[in-house]
């Protein structure tokens, strides 16, 4: 297999590491970007000598425009740019203020826009490329309604990787874009949500039970060698959320049970 060179934001922990070892562990290049240097540096050193570490904050677009150029200075080219930054929240509905709102929009929605604009254009012009953007499965199903404008983040993240996708299907068929989905996963990221994490009362349901970040990576692996539209990182997910949009009102009653 011919090796690709691979950007991951959101990669200093979590999913985006793991991802870039498992990349990086079978002979793929990473360039990796977060604003905590000092664990970004550490999980380069674990990918050994083609790994880029590159200092970014998602949330300025200049910031992400310069990740994607040192990756082209560096290694010459980018075969796949995965948006993985983002923060949770957790606080319901009722109780968000205009500062949670717009933080997880920009946090969890722009970034990944920047990140769209930035390597898009570089895809259309070598003709071929693959984009993929981390979302979650609470923007299909409110298992977590604690996570409210999270789930909104993610949501309005997926609308846009499905309209992008079909702004280029007829014209660019070898340039993929791709939405993942996990579920909760057990990693820092849970631990650093502003507000904290509370455990949902009766605990996790079947199909949103946290996975490894190396569960998810996994999948995100797989999906680079064999694109999709959309891929959940539990494999029961799928029927979930097929179930959910059949009844929503039964569902979510169920939910609340």
């Amino acid at each position: 297999m011919t090796s690709r060179v691979i950007v991951i934001t959101g990669a200093s922990g979590g999913i985006g590491a793991a991802t870039a070892r498992l990349l990086a562990g079978r002979g793929d290049k990473v360039v990796l970007a977060a604003r905590r240097l000092v664990e970004l540096k550490q999980v380069a050193a674990e990918c050994g000598n083609d790994a880029l570490p590159v200092p970014t904050d998602v949330t300025h677009r200049s910031d992400v425009d310069h990740l994607r150029d040192e990756g082209l200075r560096v290694f010459g080219q980018v075969d796949v740019w995965i948006n993985n930054a983002g923060q949770a929240l957790s606080r319901q509905v009722l109780d968000l203020t205009d500062e949670d709102f717009d933080l997880m929009m920009t946090i969890n929605t722009k970034s990944a826009l920047y990140g769209m604009q930035a390597i898009v254009p570089y895809f259309k012009e070598r003709g071929n490329g693959h984009l993929i953007n981390i979302s979650s499965a609470l923007a299909r199903i409110p298992f977590a309604s604690y996570r409210s404008a999270y789930s909104a983040s993610k949501a309005a993240l997926n609308s846009l990787t499905a309209n992008l996708r079909m702004d280029l299907s007829g014209t660019y068929p070898n340039i993929h874009v791709s939405t993942v989905m996990p579920p909760i996963v057990g990693s820092d990221f849970a631990r650093n949500a502003v507000y904290g994490t509370p455990l949902p009362p009766g605990g996790f349901r079947p199909g949103a039970a946290p996975q490894t970040p190396e569960q998810a990576a996994a999948a995100i692996v797989g999906l680079i060698d064999h694109p999709r539209a959309e891929i959940y990182t539990n494999p029961g997910q799928s029927e979930m959320v097929a179930r959910y949009f059949s009844d929503v009102e039964s569902f979510e009653e169920n939910l609340g049970h």
